[in-house]
């Protein structure tokens, strides 16, 4: 006997039809590539996704094409992500940081037909276009331009595609679990992987993503997602964001703190979402401008862990929460967030900040092990100490990788991360690092997690990664790179005594090396494999 219950399929579409009917007027605020703002609202979202599905129509596309996207967080690309998905096509969002080769290696991986961008990638555009041998439209995320016209004959520009459209367009009744959405992983290994999302499962994540145990957003909510759309979709907020009927700020290129700090300010942003980078960058740009940030309530940091000296600056100077967060690519990307239960409320403040330096436990949806040995399933306890390997599975979980037709999963159907960690009693999960990242020095594990949040304490210190290099006696040590706040005249004794006291002795850095700049990838994380390439033989030079 099954349920007298009506049935509706999960759909892209339902969530953008949601936000049209209840919250029209609720707005859209979005910097261009110019820097001019438009003032947008989700009913003109709606009504122009539309448009942009009957121009697709006219192209003659059929269900599950693939149409690409290479642009920043703007009301137009928004307006392309629910009329792609909407009607039955597949947006595949693309990273504009990654190399050219990486580039056409993903765009003709995915057999896209149509590829939008906004007009910051023209050169970038223009110097693959030949190697994009199934790309048959590519579209201006823009009004016209002449110069860009004239570089680029054969290109459409979007408002004068949707201008001559009606609004009028039925969002096909899809099965669920069509693909929706394609994003490929950063590709630090190896050619970048396609993780392929359904309807069904975006939809589920962001129900999940809505929870007041995670990111809590709400109609009276005006949210500032400052990690790229093209970064695993940004996180999922601008389907949460239709589901709750929260208003956007969508930041376009300009991320740098300076700019983030006006746009909080000046729309009262309540909820920002990023990389700790950003924070950083943001973090300084307020306090030298005086800005209190008054109305930021919360600020979500994923992507690479939180160093506790930055969520304790935020709630210090700035009465903003810290939300710490894990994901990944394959997890869409949410797999756990830190929000306190009832219990931890009877905890003094500085053990409650201790709790939040965990990356946090999972909503409902989702489950979370550590194993002993790689893609095994010989489970460890949790006790909060038992380090390893991090394994998830649920509903917004990859299976397979896309064009690639064995599993992704272990024997009993669990993904294996790659991330090594502890998790407590209460599902407090704990990131040790990434496995490749971990040190191995006498035999003996040094994370550079750890390591990195000591580091990044110090107030002369504005930036910092620690890698492994090769040892004569210990196979491994580690070391330390730093950049130096402005003016900084700190010495390498002097950060290598900052770790006095705060870990076991051996575990300190060998030798501290000071650059300029450290590098990062197209999602704000620092690229060890690069700095492991330059510095990972430095302490053989030594000796």
């Amino acid at each position: 006997m099954i349920g007298n219950m009506m049935f509706q399929p999960l759909l892209i579409s339902s969530l953008i039809e949601h936000a049209v009917i209840y919250h029209a007027d609720t707005a859209i605020i979005s910097k261009n590539t110019d820097g001019s703002i438009t003032h947008s609202s989700w009913g003109q979202i709606a009504r122009n996704s539309k448009r942009f599905a009957n121009v697709l129509q006219s192209f003659g596309f059929t269900v599950s094409d693939r149409i690409a996207t290479l642009a920043w967080n703007n009301h137009r690309h928004l307006e392309t992500w629910y009329g792609i998905s909407g009607s039955g096509l597949i947006c595949h969002t693309i990273n504009p940081r990654l190399f050219p080769e990486q580039l056409t290696y993903i765009i003709n991986d995915a057999n896209d037909k149509t590829l939008i961008f906004d007009k910051t990638f023209l050169n970038l555009v223009l110097s693959i276009k030949k190697t994009l041998p199934y790309v048959e439209y590519f579209i201006c995320l823009d009004g016209y331009d002449e110069k860009i016209q004239t570089a680029f004959p054969e290109v459409l520009f979007y408002d004068e595609l949707i201008e001559g459209q009606s609004a009028d367009f039925e969002w096909p009744e899809l099965d669920e679990s069509k693909a929706s959405s394609l994003c490929y992983t950063s590709g630090t290994t190896g050619h970048p992987k396609g993780v392929l999302y359904s309807h069904r499962s975006t939809v589920l994540h962001s129900y999940a993503t809505c929870l007041p145990d995670s990111f809590n957003f709400s109609a009276q909510d005006r949210i500032l997602p400052v990690v790229p759309m093209f970064h695993v979709n940004a996180w999922g907020t601008p389907y949460a964001a239709a589901m709750a009927g929260c208003s956007m700020v969508l930041p376009g290129p300009m991320l740098d703190g300076e700019s983030l700090v006006q746009l909080i300010d000046e729309y009262q942003v309540t909820n920002a979402l990023g990389v700790p980078t950003i924070w950083q960058g943001l973090l300084t740009a307020a306090r030298n401008s005086g800005s209190q940030l008054k109305s930021l309530q919360r600020n979500v940091v994923g992507g690479a862990a939180c160093p506790p000296s930055m969520a304790q600056a935020f709630k210090d100077e700035f009465q903003c929460e810290t939300i710490h967060a894990w994901g990944m690519t394959e997890t869409s990307p949410v797999g756990v967030i830190n929000q306190l239960k009832a219990k931890h409320l009877e905890l003094d403040e500085s053990e409650q900040f201790q709790l939040r330096f965990s990356q946090g436990r999972p909503p409902f949806g989702v489950n979370i092990r550590i194993c002993g040995q790689e893609n095994s399933n010989d489970e460890l306890p949790r006790n909060g100490h038992a380090t390893g390997h991090l394994q998830i599975k649920g509903h917004w979980i990859v299976e397979s990788y896309f064009n690639q037709f064995s599993h992704a999963l272990t024997e009993d159907g669990w993904f294996d991360t790659g991330d090594m960690a502890t998790i407590n009693q209460d599902g407090y999960m704990a990131i040790s690092d990434r496995s490749k990242d971990l040190i191995k020095s006498g035999g003996e594990w040094i994370s550079s997690v750890e390591l990195e949040n000591i580091a990044i304490a110090h107030p002369e210190v504005d930036m910092v990664a620690v890698i492994a290099a090769v040892h004569p006696k210990w196979d491994e040590r580690p070391v330390l790179i730093a950049k130096k706040s402005a003016s900084s005249q700190i010495t390498e004794d002097k950060i290598l005594a900052f770790f006095t006291d705060k870990i076991a002795k051996w575990q300190i850095p060998d030798k501290v090396i000071f650059v300029d700049s450290i590098p990062v990838g197209g999602t704000g994380k620092v690229l060890k494999k690069d700095l492991r390439e330059v510095y990972g033989s430095v302490l053989l030079a030594k000796e």
